[in-house]
Parts: structure tokens; C-alpha cells; sequence
């Protein structure tokens, strides 16, 4: 649909639709020949699955193969330290749908299972803040969609072959770039954010322990939901990330292609290849 976030933003001005979301909705009417109501309807399903895996998440118990994972979202239903508890409540939301995923759980890859609690934390998190309507939030699920294709389309979304900076790092500037529109942000601030929460999470490995997506996947889950807001706020409040956001996007890219095999999803180096980590793991597949 859109090659760049420039060639984005080139077509949005040059339409002169004043809703992005409407923009994009009818972008893809022109390629792929669906209507509106079906491209709605199929967007309502996602909602309503994300939607479903929190509710699910937060009434099952998760059975996973690292014992030591077990129920450590649960822990968060205490008074909050620091955070105030919209904050703590999303970090609860992440790490219950992560838990679940990591169970088999089904959920919406957003845009990886891996980082399937990020999203719709931050959404409903959002949604719940700004007493905003389904139909905006449809509408916002919708941006972050777009944001999500291109920077697949220009870099990966895959851990294997970015780190988890493709992983973790995508879902919070979808996130990010979700609810800076719910929040009424224009195109600029949306791109703001999205450099943002990438920048922030430049960098970050794949390293899960015994190769299961459990641990450190599950927490890094919640440094994504918290980046989401963060990098929002800064992009409404006016914040610059100074580099425009394709550039961003390819430097994730070098950063994700000059990373060790061993940082990719092998489960062979970072926290996976700790002591107490190789324990698990011989734990696991060898008793």
C-alpha cells in the first residue's frame, strides 16, 4: 500500500481526507477491492479477539514448562509503588496476555506472538483513559496496522532476523502510533512516536531461554506497553525524535543485520546463555 512512511505521508496530504484512519481505509478499498464494511468487519474481529485474549488471560490459569513463569503477572494486582495504577493495571493487562500466549493461548499476533500483550494493553488501556468510542478504536487499531506493514515491508518483524527490537520494539510504535491518533495527534506526531519507541528499543536481543517464548519475552512485553506511552506523550507534547522515522526504521534494520546469530531467536546468547538459563533449559528437554 504505502512503500515509505514519506510516500505515507505524500498521498495523506495530497487526498485532503482529514481522518488518517479514513484515508487508510479507503487506500485499501483501491488495492485490494474490499469494501468498507468488510475491511471493518474483518478489523472488528481482530478487535474483538485482542479483546477476548485479555479477558481470557485474566480468568485462566496459564500452565507453562518454565515453572518459575507461572502466575508472575498476578503479582501485579498489588497497590502500585511508582506507577499510578492505569500504568500498573496495562503492565498487568501485557504480561497476563503474554502468559496466555506463551500457554497456547489464542491471541492476535500484533504484529508477533511474541509480542502479542503489547497492543492491546496499550489500546484498551488508552481507550478505557480517553472514554473513546469502539469505532475509534477500530479506526486505531487500523493506523497501527499500516505502521506495522511498513516497517515489515522495509525492515522485518521477525526476531530471527532483527531481535526482538522487530519484535517488541514494532508492537510499541504500532502501539504508540494507535493511541497518539486516538488521542487526536496529526500524521507528524504519529511519525514522532513511532521514531521514538524504535530509538528507544534500538538494539534489544532475542534471547529466550531454552528457545521458548516465556522468559525475558513475557517481561519485555511490559517495557513495550510502557515505551507506548511514553513515546506518545512526548510526540503530543511536541517532542522530536530530530531523525525522520524511515531513517529510524532502516537503522533497525543495519542494527538487526550486523546483530550476532546468537541474538536472533537461537536461544544461544544473552540472558538464554546464563547459567541458571542453560539449568532450565538441560531441565526442560533433557530429564
Amino acid at each position: 500500500m504505502f512503500e515509505s512512511f514519506i510516500h505515507f505521508y505524500d498521498e495523506f496530504i495530497k487526498s485532503k481526507i482529514d481522518d488518517i484512519a479514513e484515508f487508510i481505509i479507503l487506500e485499501e478499498i483501491h488495492t485490494t477491492g474490499k469494501t468498507k464494511e468488510e475491511i471493518l468487519e474483518r478489523t472488528n474481529k481482530i478487535y474483538e479477539t485482542m479483546k477476548k485474549s485479555l479477558e481470557n488471560a485474566l480468568s485462566e490459569k496459564t500452565i507453562l514448562p518454565i515453572e518459575e513463569a507461572i502466575g508472575q503477572s498476578d503479582k501485579l494486582t498489588s497497590a502500585p509503588f511508582f506507577l499510578d495504577e492505569d500504568m500498573k493495571e496495562a503492565v498487568y493487562w501485557t504480561m497476563s496476555i503474554a502468559e496466555y500466549n506463551s500457554g497456547m493461548g489464542v491471541i492476535v499476533a500484533c504484529p508477533t506472538a511474541g509480542s502479542s500483550g503489547v497492543f492491546p494493553a496499550v489500546l484498551f488501556k488508552a481507550e478505557e483513559k480517553l472514554k473513546t468510542s469502539k469505532e475509534k478504536s477500530l479506526k486505531a487499531l487500523i493506523v497501527g496496522g499500516v505502521v506495522g506493514a511498513i516497517i515489515g515491508n522495509k525492515a522485518t518483524l521477525s526476531g530471527s532476523e532483527g531481535g526482538c527490537q522487530a519484535e517488541v520494539g514494532v508492537a510499541s510504535a504500532m502501539s504508540a502510533a494507535a493511541i497518539t491518533y486516538l488521542a487526536g495527534g496529526s500524521l507528524s506526531q504519529i511519525f514522532e512516536a513511532i521514531s521514538l519507541c524504535l530509538i528507544n528499543l534500538m538494539g534489544l536481543v532475542c534471547d529466550p531461554v531454552a528457545g521458548l517464548v516465556i522468559s525475558p519475552c513475557i517481561k519485555r512485553n511490559t517495557i513495550g506497553v510502557m515505551n507506548a506511552f511514553l513515546a506518545s506523550e512526548l510526540a503530543l507534547s511536541g517532542v522530536s525524535s530530530i531523525i525522520p522515522v524511515d531513517e529510524v526504521v532502516a537503522a533497525m534494520s543495519n542494527v538487526g543485520k550486523k546483530m550476532a546469530y546468537e541474538l536472533k531467536e537461537t536461544g544461544l546468547g544473552g540472558i538464554a546463555n546464563t547459567p541458571t538459563a542453560r539449568e532450565i533449559r538441560k531441565r526442560i528437554f533433557e530429564e
